[in-house]
This record gives structure tokens, sequence and C-alpha cells, in this order.
């Protein structure tokens, strides 16, 4: 029999298959599928649902709350019953890197945006999050499995990067989120828990809620979700 000939084909992995590895199998076929498909797919994940309950930590972290909404990032909100949407683009940003956008809206009395755009970075294996509408804010997220078969997602080390200045920023003026996504069979729904914490202030923002996921195709980012800067600083 003739040798084939040409390249072979190379299937490319989601930024989130590539960080798990093999673990990436253990995830809820459901889940895998939500966080299996990268821009070669050129479809988009839009989940709508509810935030069962939005919340806030005390009093004194409102300014800190107040500051994430200049970049859409965390807003001050306590609210139950919130009309949600998660907007998923898999896509090639600006410097060639493969980019998942978390762009999650929530219809408060004053709609609020909290943006997000993820990568799988090779020099720091693990996923690094670029928060916000200018990227200023690189945060490292800690990936593992739950027995449940959904998706954790926790964050560790942060750093800013603006122009010529870059630092690790100072957790005691930051925030350590734990997030967990995970598929109910029961309501055929994908659930969320969303909880920010400070290691001095205590608990500062978060979010519980459930969701169903509309696949639509998806050639080009809309403009509306891509991010006005992009950083190019793992």
């Amino acid at each position: 029999m003739p040798s084939p000939t040409g390249p072979p084909h190379i299937v490319m992995r989601s930024i989130y298959h590539r960080v798990l590895g093999d673990d990436f199998n253990r995830l809820h076929p459901m889940i895998q599928k939500r966080f299996g498909f990268n821009s070669g797919d050129r479809e988009a994940a839009i989940g709508r649902g509810t935030m069962e309950r939005i919340w806030h930590g005390s009093w004194f972290t409102l300014p800190f709350l107040y500051a994430g909404t200049w970049r859409s990032i965390m807003f001050p909100e306590c609210a139950e019953a919130v009309p949600f949407t998660i907007e998923n683009f898999a896509y090639r940003d600006s410097f060639g890197r493969e980019t998942v956008t978390w762009v999650r809206t929530f219809q408060t009395r004053k709609p609020r945006r909290f943006d997000a755009y993820m990568i799988s970075s090779e020099q720091r294996a693990l996923i690094v999050d670029y928060l916000g509408t200018h990227q200023h804010l690189a945060v490292d997220l800690h990936l593992s499995v739950e027995p449940n078969g959904g998706l954790r997602l926790r964050s560790g080390e942060q750093r800013f990067y603006e122009g010529a200045i870059s630092f690790r920023f100072p957790m005691i003026f930051s925030g350590l989120a734990d997030v967990c996504e995970w598929y109910d069979e029961a309501s055929a729904k994908f659930r969320i828990s969303v909880c920010v914490t400070n290691p001095r202030w205590g608990p500062l923002f978060g979010y519980d809620g459930a969701f169903e996921v509309e696949w639509l195709a998806a050639d080009e980012i809309p403009s509306r979700i891509r991010p006005k800067r992009e950083e190019p600083r793992e």
C-alpha cells in the first residue's frame, strides 16, 4: 500500500485541554464540549440564564468594587434573580495567541459587564486571564477537575501592566477568585459559582446561578467583544 502524502493532520486542542492534559477527559461531556472548542471551530458558546444571587462584602469593600467598574472587572450591586449572559468566543489575538473570551453581562438596575480574555501560557504552564477592557491585570489561573465533572479555576499571582510599568499586583489590594462551573443533569443547565476574597478584608464579591448554552457560527469575533487594548506580556 503506498504511503500517504502531504502533511499530517494536526488536531488543535482548546486552551483548557492543553493545560489540563489527560485530566480534561475526566470533565463531564457537556463541560468538555463547552471548554473544548478553539478558533478553528469558528463557533461561539452563548450562555443565557439567571444569577440567583449576586453579593458583595462589607461596606469597606465598595470602593474597590466601584473602581472595578471603570474597566469592566467587578461591580458593587447586590441582587437576586438577575438575567445573565456569558459570551465565549475563541479567536487568535493580534499576537497570534489562542484566546477565549469570558464577557459576562448582568442585567442589574444598571447593566454591568465583567470582561476577561484567557490564553494558555507555555511560559507559565497555566491559563493567564487578562481582566477588563484594557487587559491591565494578568492573573494566573490554576485548573482542576471536580468530582462532579466540573471545571474549577483558582486565581494565583497577579501582574499589572501599563506601558513601561510592570509589577506584581499586591494581594492586599486585590482578590483571589474561586470559580467552579459544572453541568446539572437534573435541570439540563450549566451552573456556575464565583467567590472572590481578599486575604485581609475577607469576602469581596461573587455570584451563583444557572444558564443554558446556544452554539452559534462565528467566523469572526464582534468588535463589541474584543478588548480595547491587548497586552503581550504574560
